[in-house]
């Protein structure tokens, strides 16, 4: 997959989403479609652990600095 962001995989997988609802499409087209937007879902779950991951982190970083704060003003 291209070099994308979150943003324009879930705007291309809303695309996808809309055309498929109205179920007028070729066969094989919307196969194609629905092959692609479950690459987009994949490509948007990898995405969201990332920035679960990255928030966790940054959250566990603060404890640690306000823990430290903490300690000094002890």
């Amino acid at each position: 997959m291209e070099k994308q962001t979150f943003d324009q995989a879930m705007k291309r997988l809303n695309e996808i989403v809309t055309a498929l609802d109205k179920n007028e499409l070729e066969l094989e087209k919307a196969i194609a479609l629905f092959e692609e937007g479950l690459q987009l879902v994949e490509f948007c779950e990898g995405k969201l652990k990332g920035f679960e991951d990255k928030i966790e982190r940054l959250l566990k970083k603060d404890d640690h600095t306000r823990e430290q704060k903490n300690e000094t003003d002890i």
